[in-house]
């Protein structure tokens, strides 16, 4: 009994081993030191209150469908499918971390001068990133891509509370949310009541990408955060999310837009709320993994 034990236990190890091993196929680079981005994830969904269940497993399922569907063999040596403009950037993934070890993981990363980039997991996650990073660069210009306005207030800590978790760290002035077309009564009164710019899917419709992103872009301040969750998305481009809304914008919409912020300048991201076991042909999964690509690419 004792002989089998051990031997499962090694076995277990061996497997935990090479799901941790598995990175982002951007990587780039062996180590922090030498890196210009940190890619993590943090695979945790307690405070998701969505029917789907699911998101914690989005952090390893993206990196093994970026691996698949963005990587090819050319006589027995990898070659990746890059973004156009190719990527430059130094990228280290660190791994995934528990959401208590956020605080510490970015702490490191920041004081080292590199951007994080996050892949969660539900969208609460989101705050004690936010805490993280303001306690290094102060208020933070807050980019939010959701379907949702995430800003309950009779209830707290979840992720249908994120927008009124972070109000202290944010500068309400410089902050925006995109994509919005399912608030909340007490939502809509919670974004007007704190002023909060929000562009719809129909705004962006009428008045084209190109303008909607000078808009944005005019209204920002020194320091940038952009939290994406993936059902901004229309489900057509991206049915594997926890809470799926349609009239989203397309795929090439919100990847646009997004690019120009990054261009703009942004101090960390993250990406939430992919649901492996609800995807099509893991199209979600493969789409975030082209957008942290994209985003990547765009910083240099």
């Amino acid at each position: 009994m004792m002989k089998t034990k051990k031997i499962s236990q090694l076995k277990l190890k061996k497997e935990e081993c090479s799901i941790v091993i598995e990175s982002i196929c951007w990587t780039n680079c062996t180590s922090f030191e030498e890196a210009d981005v940190i890619v993590l994830g943090v695979p945790d969904e307690s405070k998701s209150h969505a029917l789907r269940k699911g998101t914690n497993e989005a952090p390893q399922h993206i990196r093994r469908i970026s691996n698949i569907r963005d990587s090819y063999k050319r006589s027995k040596k990898k070659s990746l499918g890059l973004p156009y403009n190719n990527i430059s950037a130094r990228i280290y993934d660190f791994g995934d971390v528990d959401k208590k070890e956020i605080d510490s993981v970015y702490n490191k990363i920041l004081s080292s001068g590199k951007i994080p980039i996050l892949i969660g997991g539900d969208h609460s996650i989101t705050v004690k990133a936010v805490e993280s990073v303001s306690k290094k660069v102060g208020q933070i210009s807050m980019v939010y891509f959701d379907a949702h306005p995430d800003f309950v207030s009779t209830r707290r800590n979840y992720y249908g509370s994120v927008f009124t978790d972070i109000l202290q760290y944010i500068d309400l002035s410089s902050s925006v949310q995109i994509g919005i077309r399912t608030p909340e009564k007490e939502e809509i009164e919670n974004l007007n009541k704190h002023k909060i710019k929000v562009i719809t899917p129909f705004e962006i419709m009428e008045n084209g990408v190109k303008k909607v992103s000078e808009d944005i872009l005019s209204l920002l301040g020194e320091h940038t955060y952009i939290s994406f969750d993936m059902d901004c998305i229309d489900p057509a481009y991206a049915p594997g999310v926890s809470v799926p809304v349609p009239l989203g914008l397309r795929s090439v919409e919100a990847t646009y837009i997004l690019k120009k912020i990054v261009e703009h300048g942004m101090v960390a991201m993250d990406l939430m709320e992919v649901c492996p076991p609800y995807d099509i042909k893991d199209r979600t999964s493969h789409l975030a993994s082209r957008i942290v690509g994209e985003t990547i690419s765009t910083l240099g």
